[in-house]
């Protein structure tokens, strides 16, 4: 990289700690104040740092909107893939990616189990968003006041036994997934398929998608599909990094 794109580059983090003038700006890079003018100037053109009345400088609303433009654009079921399939192979069962979208939980992704006893699921099919761990996970992550409206329009279809039967279970449900970081299903929607997942989160935090592990329990048990909790909570860290633009994970470790 040229030296003078570095220096350029080299302001944005520091303007991002918040404004600063021409001489906090010069000390930083080690430059001389004709120097980081110079920087700051063609920053200013392109609308990436904007000068305040005060002479100080800091980043332009045009940084702003390339960075939503970008995750706007950023396809999480690309990104999250390859780490799918490495979770799959490593542990053998049916694989899934989720998101919330129009007040559903959409499956967005599938690798496929390896054993010939599965569950049946399909991509674009709403799951059971009152039973599903990646329901569960995507639903927690909103505010609260939104969260007890959705939770007070929902049907609590009793599917087996382990179904939550209404809205206040629902939502003490939430708030153990919200704190704990993780949620299961076992048995809630079938009594026969377990299922763990973790979530992926974006740049500032929130929750974007959940991904999970499911299990008949002809191939694991829940004891046995909670012992790769770890192993789905790392694949999820390393999309949530790529994904946000972190530091990607090379690999999943097993």
């Amino acid at each position: 990289m040229s030296q003078t794109v570095d220096r350029a580059l080299s302001i944005l983090p520091l303007l991002a700690e918040g404004p600063a003038d021409l001489g906090q700006v010069a000390d930083r890079l080690g430059v001389h104040k004709s120097t980081a003018l110079r920087l700051l100037r063609t920053l200013h053109e392109h609308g990436l740092v904007y000068r305040q009345s005060d002479q100080r400088y800091r980043l332009g609303a045009r940084l702003f909107a390339l960075a939503q433009e970008a995750m706007e654009n950023l396809d999480i079921r690309e990104i999250a893939h390859p780490h799918l399939v490495r979770l799959n192979e490593s542990c053998g069962h049916t694989v899934h990616l989720a998101v919330y979208e129009e007040k559903e939980v959409l499956y967005i992704d599938k690798v496929e189990s390896r054993y010939p006893v599965r569950m049946y699921s399909r991509i674009g099919k709403p799951v059971a968003i009152t039973v599903a761990a990646v329901a569960k996970l995507l639903l927690a992550d909103l505010p609260a006041a939104e969260r007890r409206a959705l939770a007070e329009q929902l049907d609590y279809p009793l599917y087996t036994a382990r179904s939550i039967p209404n809205a206040e279970a629902f939502l003490k449900e939430l708030a153990t997934v919200r704190e704990q970081g993780w949620a299961t299903d076992l048995g809630g929607h079938e009594e026969s398929i377990n299922c763990v997942a973790a979530p992926v989160r974006g740049a500032d935090g929130r929750v974007v998608a959940a991904m999970s592990v499911s299990a008949p329990n002809v191939v694991v048990t829940a004891e046995e599909l909670l012992t790769l909790l770890p192993l789905v909570r790392r694949t999820a860290d390393a999309i949530s990094g790529e994904y946000s633009g972190r530091t990607p994970v090379k690999g999943t470790p097993a």
